[in-house]
């Protein structure tokens, strides 16, 4: 797993590092839970839940302030050309709540994309401990369900056939969704008229073929931002193939 990206101070770290961080002593109304601690939280749940890790990334920033971490799963039932992502974050400076994202990631070209609706948060609050494994229960139990949605998605991406104009505004909506900067639609451009791997042109000028020109160039950006991104851009392919929310 190579795209983990980092930004503002943020660097790959390993999990003893992870293990290392320090974490704020609690005050009355805020209760900060270790970064490993989550992390083997997640991983517990997940065994439970007959899914292994095969693969994983980690990251903090500054002096270990922030976590962001992805999980790479697998079960007896591996899927096509994608597997599925567990990311984890976590803050010890109050910045965001601990989190979890359900994704996928296009293993042709070690793209992520997360699942906006997959989001689950848990405030820095009392019992937060006792809390968590149930959150990861509920992302890992709807894993079955996103499974099917996200191949059927897919399948709807590639048989979509598209032409330039409809790329190319499709392209100006995502800087007004926020899907990506300005600056990136050259970026996104360049994918889509010639991309950087060969299993993108199989499906010819496609939904499939413009979704990873995107998710391409998400590898330039902050993985903090991500879900977000990956939320509106599903929204506009959605849109297009006529894929019910």
């Amino acid at each position: 797993m190579v795209n983990l990206i980092m930004h503002c101070g943020g660097h790959h770290v390993s999990r003893d590092a992870v293990q290392n961080a320090p974490t704020p002593e609690r005050t009355n109304t805020w209760v900060p839970i270790p970064h490993h601690r989550l992390l083997e939280i997640a991983e517990a749940t997940i065994e439970q839940q007959g899914y292994t890790v095969t693969n994983e990334a980690h990251g903090l920033w500054g002096e270990g302030a922030r976590y962001f971490g992805l999980l790479e799963l697998a079960d007896q039932n591996p899927l096509r050309d994608y597997s599925l992502i567990l990311g984890l974050r976590n803050s010890h400076d109050k910045s965001f709540p601990a989190s979890f994202a359900l994704g996928s990631q296009v293993l042709v070209c070690d793209n992520l994309s997360f699942i906006g609706e997959v989001v689950l948060n848990r405030r820095h609050t009392r019992f937060i401990s006792r809390d968590l494994p149930s959150i990861v229960t509920q992302a890992i139990g709807r894993l079955s369900e996103m499974r099917l949605r996200q191949s059927q998605r897919i399948d709807s991406y590639k048989a979509r056939r598209i032409k330039d104009s409809t790329a190319h505004d499709l392209m100006v909506r995502a800087v007004d969704s926020r899907v990506i900067p300005v600056t990136q639609l050259p970026l996104v451009l360049s994918e889509w008229r010639e991309p950087s791997h060969d299993a993108f042109k199989e499906d010819g000028r496609s939904i499939w073929r413009l979704y990873n020109a995107f998710t391409e160039s998400f590898k330039t950006r902050s993985l903090e931002m991500l879900p977000k991104r990956s939320q509106a851009l599903h929204g506009l392919m959605d849109r297009v193939c006529q894929i019910a929310a």
